[in-house]
């Protein structure tokens, strides 16, 4: 009897001592639209029936990326700046700048993905993603005209986790965000109905290289927990400000914690997987990939080194100088070589991550955000919108240059387009024109943010390289437009697919955006400036 009496003790104390966690659940409403939508979506591949899927699963999806978005601007309108669920979450402006960025072009590739009118009736992803490929059970799958509606709730978990990842306020949070959206990322890019094989490939080089990025980022995590015995973002910034000694953990920490940001980035020298990945997947997911991603990555990279980390900004400032060199210098120079479309706009994302580190490096010089009138934080805000409406936009092109075997990549195929669609050629020429930086474009605006930004932080070097680099990237842009429109068109010259309503306002929505922020890039920049700096 004593034993039980005891044992009733010991269970009651904890008990009586547990303090509810706090979760503002209005202030993150849209993270849970997002995920419960997506849990609806894995209940709905499970009990609907096969016919049905695909209509409901774009239903569910495109009224949750609405739903989230306008909760997300609702919080934007009323000034929303506080540290939710027991510190783990930061919804402060930039936060949630980000997520109306993010849900929009989401928006955008759920149309591409929806797609089904381009070839055959069927979309871009396999119907079976176990079927061996050239099988027997691939050819009566294709047949049976078999869809792979589950790309939508996993896209709405990749979604998802990048949101919260842009938001992570405690570096443990931060990886079970990477991993969320990680893991739904690696499947869909080896769900394309064309070219599994290349496909496949480029599902496991993203896999194998992320889960090393991955454990570099756990390892720099569990060494910055060590040195300051917390994994706030804020507490670390404290125990930098308080703290003495233990230089040599904190920096291992820091530079291990880099490479696994970096990675996400896409900066050199951990870009290799970009090229063969971008290449390997479906387009659509390509799109998506290339712009929700390093959206995500660059504002989770920006919020742990301004909040966490700014106090020795010294330390790392140096090695992120040769990053963003690095990058802008490999990206330019290796796309002029690149003889695949898809390839040539990887190194092009490569070299715009390079630019908007200079903009990175530019308040890592001075310590303070405000450069002349416009803040780093700004700077790159503004220039991840340009980026990613032209980036969505131009892969939503590639889908519609088609021959026998899908479609055609190849930059020789794509000789005398602009005979064969000037409208088609035009718009693809508008957005290789903004990823140039030429004036009248977002592009051009997007780069003089980050430069400016960049320059008055006392990172002019950079500026220099960057803008050498701006020309030499001209170069490969231009190529292509003189081929679109100054070559003969080849009497074997790819198709161009007529695009249902999906793709047609995929494209038309790029294009305005691309557009009308190089004409009137005033109201957006003035949103940036609104959202303001990182809280902690």
């Amino acid at each position: 009897m004593s034993f039980n009496l005891s044992a009733q003790t010991v269970l009651a104390a904890p008990l009586a001592d547990f303090v509810a966690p706090k979760i503002e659940y209005n202030e993150l409403m849209p993270l849970f639209v997002i995920f419960g939508a997506a849990c609806l979506g894995v209940l709905v591949e499970a009990f609907l029936p096969r016919a049905w899927r695909h209509l409901v699963q774009v239903a569910i999806t495109v009224v949750a990326l609405l739903v989230a978005g306008v909760l997300t601007v609702l919080l934007m309108a009323d000034d929303t700046k506080l540290i939710a669920a027991q510190g783990a979450i930061s919804v402060d402006g930039p936060a949630l700048f980000t997520w109306v960025i993010l849900l929009a072009l989401t928006l955008i590739s759920v149309l591409l993905f929806a797609e089904r009118s381009i070839d055959g009736g069927l979309s871009a992803f396999a119907g079976q993603a176990a079927a061996i490929p050239g099988s027997e059970a691939e050819r009566e799958g294709t047949a049976a005209r078999v869809e792979h509606s589950e790309v939508f709730p996993l896209t709405l978990f990749a979604i998802g986790g990048m949101m919260l990842f842009a938001a992570s306020n405690d570096l443990l949070l931060l990886f079970v965000a990477l991993e969320v959206f990680s893991l739904p990322l690696y499947l869909l890019c080896g769900l394309a109905r064309r070219r599994r094989l290349i496909s496949q490939e480029a599902a496991m080089k993203y896999f194998l290289l992320g889960s090393f990025a991955s454990a570099f980022l756990l390892f720099g995590i569990a060494l910055l927990y060590g040195y300051a015995g917390t994994m706030s973002l804020g507490g670390i910034a404290d125990a930098l400000a308080t703290k003495t000694g233990g230089d040599a953990i904190l920096l291992a920490g820091t530079a291990l914690l880099a490479v696994g940001l970096l990675f996400k980035v896409g900066a050199v020298p951990f870009h290799s997987w970009t090229p063969d990945v971008y290449q390997g997947a479906p387009t659509p997911v390509t799109g998506f990939m290339a712009a929700c991603t390093k959206i995500a990555a660059f504002i989770g990279l920006m919020r742990v080194f301004y909040v966490a980390l700014g106090g020795t900004r010294w330390d790392w400032a140096p090695m992120m100088w040769v990053v963003a060199i690095l990058t802008m210098v490999v990206g330019s120079i290796v796309a002029i070589t690149q003889t695949d479309v898809k390839r040539m706009l990887a190194y092009s994302s490569i070299a715009h991550a390079g630019f908007l580190l200079t903009a990175f490096v530019g308040l890592a010089q001075t310590g303070s955000g405000v450069t002349n009138g416009i803040t780093s934080t700004q700077a790159v805000l503004f220039y991840l919108v340009t980026y990613g409406f032209a980036t969505v936009g131009a892969f939503a092109v590639v889908t519609l240059v088609r021959d026998a075997g899908g479609e055609a990549t190849h930059l020789s195929r794509w000789a005398g387009l602009g005979k064969k669609s000037p409208l088609l050629a035009g718009i693809f020429a508008i957005f290789l024109l903004a990823f140039a930086g030429i004036p009248l474009t977002s592009g051009f605006t997007g780069k003089w943010a980050v430069f400016t930004a960049a320059w008055t932080g006392g990172a002019w070097p950079l500026v220099v390289v960057a803008v050498l680099c701006s020309l030499v990237a001209a170069f490969f842009y231009v190529r292509v437009i003189v081929l679109m429109f100054f070559s003969d068109l080849p009497e074997d010259a790819p198709d161009v697919a007529l695009p249902g309503w999906q793709t047609t306002a995929a494209v038309a929505l790029g294009l305005a955006a691309t557009v009308v922020l190089g004409l009137v890039p005033g109201p957006v920049l003035d949103l940036a400036a609104r959202a303001g700096e990182f809280i902690r």
